[in-house]
């Protein structure tokens, strides 16, 4: 929410993840809770699925997985939709908030670039959104939190 509020998304940062009070994500996650990872990744590796995170992500579009559909140009081909510019804001902050929490007093500008880059050929992202979430992840990484949200303001949401 803070997050969010710094590049005046004050709507998303108040509705930010709403869908952890559902019953589904909410007793998962309590059950699952272990403080340095998700609680999805346990609940995946205990049932083979996590029904958290399939709840979760089909409602919050902050999240490249709800992007995720059949490609115009292809038959059955999985790919990522473009998204709106403020839901890969959200999904920013979103990022530098989840590395803050698990990494704790180890936390470093470069922790949410770092779990990108890990991951960052299995995920089915649109190239568009790709670039502008790489952006803003190296900017934090090389610039810091407070020029890469004054550099968010003005030239990707342009306020």
């Amino acid at each position: 929410m803070g997050y969010c509020f710094k590049v005046s998304l004050y709507r998303q940062g108040i509705m930010h993840d709403f869908s952890k009070f559902s019953p589904v994500e909410f007793f998962n996650g309590a059950r699952y809770f272990q403080g340095f990872q998700s609680p999805n990744n346990l609940e995946r590796k205990v049932k083979g699925y996590s029904a958290a995170w399939l709840h979760h992500k089909g409602r919050n579009k902050h999240h490249l997985e709800y992007w995720i559909d059949y490609a115009q140009d292809e038959a059955h081909k999985m790919a990522g939709m473009e998204m709106p510019v403020n839901y890969v804001v959200e999904m920013f902050c979103d990022r530098v908030a989840a590395s803050r929490t698990y990494r704790k007093e180890q936390y470093q500008n470069s922790d949410p670039y770092d779990y990108y880059m890990n991951s960052k050929d299995i995920y089915l992202l649109n190239p568009k959104t790709r670039l502008l979430l790489e952006k803003m992840l190296t900017s934090l990484k090389d610039n810091g939190e407070e020029k890469t949200f004054e550099m968010i303001n003005k030239e990707i949401l342009k306020k």
